[in-house]
């Protein structure tokens, strides 16, 4: 019996008893081409606001001068992708007699929540956003985060999300059958993730973290806020690194390669060698500087504060307003 003979015998007993042979990540970020060739081994976890577009065929329209087919609406799915909606992914929290909006889950309730999407225990697991802004990408890198903190191992995201892989011509489902409860079970807390109002308090004391604002301009010199942010700018010492630099802008909403993310750093003064706290308005555009950081850059010393400029201001923490501070 050849090599290759072999592997089919090897491959055929593995699935007769069950066992699958574990897909390997080439990295926190995949492409359209590696995702389809690599369907079989992967759970997709499709993750967007607008679930109603899950099930709704995407539309496309063609230029008039040159005839080529453009993208103008993402709908579907990839086949067998499992549905999370933005909405339930993060949760409102008590935190020393505050009401904390958009939070990192209990554990409890994120491990149901995941159960109910579908996900089961030793997946290899792809998050897909629809792909056609920053913000659809930040959605990836916020569940992402949640999952890498309880435990998830194997985990990338899909580079561009939905936009990438219909605008490479490829397959589409709209298919609405749910699917069965899945049997993920939370195996650790990573606490070394996370950063507390009170930790950000004693950086901005004794400066022994690096604070990076993720939200634009105007919000971090304080000219414009949230609604649900309680005072105008930033916390004091912080170095912005807007958000909208870390994605194009337009669909496919694809990651600004590494080596231009390290190198806007270093001119914005942010070190990414040494310890990084990462925040924004409610943790949601703090994900992808942290992914940056952590997932992309390598350094793993990069913590999320996930209650960001909602809490701090909620707690009535000092801010600092009208100031570049790099």
């Amino acid at each position: 019996m050849n090599t290759i003979a072999r592997l089919y015998a090897l491959a055929a007993l593995l699935l007769a008893s069950g066992i699958t042979m574990a897909t390997q990540l080439p990295g926190p970020l995949v492409d359209a081409g590696w995702l389809e060739k690599n369907l079989a081994g992967v759970t997709i976890i499709d993750v967007r606001g607008d679930i109603k577009s899950f099930t709704t065929a995407p539309m496309f329209t063609r230029d008039m001068k040159t005839g080529q087919q453009q993208l103008a609406r993402v709908g579907g799915h990839i086949s067998g992708a499992l549905l999370a909606s933005y909405k339930h992914v993060r949760r409102t929290r008590q935190i020393d007699g505050n009401r904390v909006t958009r939070m990192l889950p209990e554990q409890k309730d994120f491990e149901y929540f995941m159960q109910l999407v579908g996900l089961d225990k030793d997946s290899t697991v792809v998050i897909v956003s629809k792909g056609e802004s920053n913000g659809d990408m930040t959605m990836a890198t916020r569940l992402y985060w949640q999952l890498k903190y309880y435990g998830q191992e194997k985990l990338a995201i899909l580079d561009g999300g939905m936009a990438s892989w219909l605008m490479e011509g490829r397959e589409v489902s709209t298919d609405g059958k749910r699917p069965p409860q899945g049997n993920w079970k939370i195996t650790t807390e990573r606490k070394e993730l996370l950063a507390s109002s009170d930790d950000v308090a004693a950086v901005v004391k004794t400066g022994a973290a690096q604070l990076v604002d993720t939200r634009s301009l105007a919000q971090y010199l304080g000219t414009y806020k949230k609604s649900y942010v309680y005072a105008k700018g930033h916390i004091p010492g912080a170095k912005p690194f807007p958000n909208e630099m870390l994605t194009q802008p337009t669909a496919p909403a694809t990651f600004t390669p590494a080596k231009t993310l390290s190198t806007l750093a270093a001119e914005l003064k942010i070190d990414t060698g040494k310890d990084i706290i990462t925040y924004c308005n409610s943790g949601h555009l703090a994900s992808g500087s942290w992914f940056i950081f952590s997932e992309l850059l390598g350094n793993k010393n990069v913590k999320l504060y996930d209650g960001s400029m909602h809490q701090w201001t909620l707690e009535k923490r000092p801010v600092t307003a009208l100031k570049l501070e790099l």
